[in-house]
Formats: C-alpha cells, sequence, structure tokens
C-alpha cells in the first residue's frame, strides 16, 4: 500500500556526536518526502509559482524507530491516511538498507492560495490526483505510530 517517494544518503553533515544521524536531518528528508508528495499529486514548481497555491505543514509528529549511519541509502514511503476539500493526512516511513525501518512521520498538510495566505481547496486537478493515490496508497489499517500521543503514564503508588 504505501508508495515510493524518494530516496537519497545520509551526508556526513547530518551525523551528530552520537555518531548516527541528528534527529533534525530526519525531519529533512521527511520535508523532502513532502516535496516529492507534492509533485506526485501535480503541485510542482511550476504549478505553485502559475497558480500561487501551496501547501504548509501544520502539524508533524516523528517517531525515531531505529539509528542511520553516515552514507547509508535511505528511501521514504508514503501512505496517505486520509484527506479532505483543503488537507491531506500523510504517513511516511523511512527505510535504511536491508529494510530497516528507521522512521515514521504523520504529517497534517494544508492546501494554501499564496495571495491571501489563507487555506483554500485544492485546484480541481490536484484533487483528482490526490483522490487517485489515496484509491492506490490507502493502508486498510492505520500504522501503529499514527495517532500516537506524547506523555508519562503515571504509575499507582
Amino acid at each position: 500500500m504505501r508508495k515510493f517517494i524518494l530516496s537519497d544518503n545520509v551526508r556526513a553533515d547530518w551525523i551528530d556526536y552520537n555518531g548516527h544521524m541528528n534527529d533534525a536531518e530526519y525531519v529533512r528528508a521527511f520535508s523532502w518526502g513532502v516535496d516529492a508528495f507534492m509533485d506526485a499529486i501535480g503541485l510542482t514548481e511550476d504549478f505553485r509559482d502559475s497558480h500561487q497555491y501551496t501547501m504548509f505543514t501544520l502539524e508533524n509528529h516523528i517517531c525515531y524507530l531505529d539509528e542511520m549511519k553516515l552514507g547509508e541509502r535511505f528511501e521514504i514511503h508514503l501512505s496517505l491516511l486520509d484527506y479532505d476539500a483543503k488537507r491531506a493526512h500523510v504517513f511516511f516511513e523511512l527505510y535504511g538498507e536491508e529494510g530497516k525501518r528507521a522512521a515514521a512521520s504523520e504529517q497534517m498538510l494544508m492546501g494554501i492560495d499564496q495571495t491571501s495566505g489563507r487555506p483554500a481547496p485544492f485546484p480541481e486537478d490536484v484533487f483528482a490526483s490526490l483522490k487517485e493515490l489515496a484509491a492506490q496508497h490507502t493502508p486498510a489499517e492505520k500504522p501503529k505510530e499514527a495517532g500516537r500521543v506524547i506523555g508519562i503514564r503515571s504509575k499507582k503508588k
């Protein structure tokens, strides 16, 4: 059900003092995933420029599942959890070498009219592409990392 969206390598300047990929670089990789998702539904750079329409990230939750090392090849895959006329609820997974599932990112994206700076419905062609992508890449069950809440469970004393 997942859609392959991009691949790259962990770069030297992404490695932190612990000897693995810095947490901020996962955000960068998932941001590139958003760019690839936008291209996949027709929100290309040319379209954005000519229609003054784009997407903003409203919310982003990342689960760090395994370490990524210098030079390691990675892939980003996408599932579309839900969508409406203005929003897309997407779920990205970052896989390292040998299929290692290293991170997941759940995001809420909003379509924006750049002339007003306000939310706006997806253009008709973009919405049709989004609907088609959803038909092919919406999982039957929500991934276990989706919808998580951060907190410390209190222990009864």
